[in-house]
């Protein structure tokens, strides 16, 4: 994982996470005449490995007042084991006055296979550390698979031991 100096250690933990709602307007679906054919429910299931991280400092957009607590980064990540992807996406971070305070959100794009099921999906992180102490989310964002991973949901965990970056992703998808 590159280092930025400006920034603390704690800004630069990654994850992927869910942003939902329903969109103004919307109105609910008229009720079907007859009810649809059984559909078997999808199974929770699960996918584990190891990724590299790499990132790159980026220019804020608001530069105002130079401030050196707040940073945003390009994020590119290569998943290695159950899920054989690459990331990419970018995320904006900043440092809290007590030392071992930071928080970070990001939008990541994982274009790969997962469990040998082609396609992408988009990851939204949120993450805090407070005085040391970490909070994560990372949740695929609704509606955004594509191919094979088209429905795909669910949230990935990661853990950081012995210098390595280790995901653990539980996720749903429409039987084929």
């Amino acid at each position: 994982m590159s280092e930025n100096p400006r920034l603390p250690a704690a800004c630069l933990l990654l994850a992927l996470a869910v942003a939902g709602g329903v969109s103004p307007g919307a109105r609910a679906a008229e009720p079907p005449s007859s009810p649809p054919p059984a559909r078997e429910a999808p199974m929770t299931q699960h996918a584990q490995g190891l990724f590299d991280v790499k990132l790159s400092p980026l220019d804020l957009h608001d530069k105002a007042g130079g401030d050196a607590r707040r940073g945003r980064m390009a994020l590119d990540k290569t998943f290695h084991g159950d899920l054989d992807a690459t990331g990419s996406g970018e995320m904006l971070t900043a440092a809290g006055d007590a030392q071992g305070s930071a928080g970070y959100v990001a939008i990541e794009r994982v274009t790969g296979t997962l469990h040998g099921r082609s396609g992408s999906f988009a990851l939204q992180h949120s993450g805090t550390l407070t005085r040391g102490t970490p909070e994560l989310s990372i949740t695929v964002v609704p509606d955004s698979g594509t191919g094979a991973l088209a429905g795909i949901s669910g949230r990935m965990t990661i853990t950081i031991s012995d210098g390595k970056h280790h995901y653990d992703f539980r996720y749903t998808l429409p039987q084929p």
